[in-house]
């Protein structure tokens, strides 16, 4: 009998060491995706400025989607949900694309060699983010199927292993961004 209960101990400790260390990864791995998201979004942040420049230069009655670009990135870079940080980023790459859109009511800015090569910048960081997003929100689906799954959740319980929050793009993401261009 007692050879059954240490067999049966025995295994239980052994499945918990298992399953403590695929946590362990899987929290991990939501991390390295979340690092992922943070240095391109980094590279967003250090172009938008730049961008932001180059247009006033061409295009300085477009104020109002300077200033919020401006505001926007500022607000980013002080957000550390990724919830609200995706609602941002949205919101920011929606007033970039109006951006790169003006470059076709001046056409000295279109010929810029200056925004051009800030846009080909921002469309190389745009897809990177576009992946790190998708991996870091599989790492997430993961992760807290990890902490949700029984018996597994016993020891993610235990332990203290949470939820982490999917990165997600907010509602306007479904709507394409207009432009209006003054007088």
């Amino acid at each position: 009998m007692t050879l059954v209960l240490g067999l049966l101990l025995l295994a239980l400790l052994g499945w918990s060491i298992f399953a403590f260390n695929r946590l362990v990864r899987l929290r991990n791995q939501a991390k390295a995706g979340w690092s992922d998201i943070d240095v391109q979004l980094m590279r967003r942040h250090d172009l938008v400025p730049r961008l932001v420049e180059a247009v006033r230069a061409y295009a300085g009655h477009e104020q109002g989607v300077l200033e919020r670009v401006t505001e926007l990135r500022a607000q980013a870079m002080a957000t550390t949900s990724p919830a609200r940080l995706a609602g941002l980023e949205q919101a920011i790459e929606s007033d970039v694309a109006r951006l790169l859109v003006i470059k076709e009511a001046y056409p000295e800015l279109k010929a810029s060699e200056n925004f051009l090569a800030l846009q080909r910048d921002l469309v190389d960081v745009e897809d990177h983010l576009q992946y790190a997003r998708r991996f870091y929100n599989g790492a997430v689906r993961g992760l807290n199927d990890g902490v949700q799954r029984f018996p597994d959740l016993l020891v993610a319980r235990t332990l203290g292993f949470k939820e982490a929050e999917f990165f997600r793009a907010g509602e306007e993401a479904a709507v394409a961004p207009k432009l209006e261009l003054g007088p």
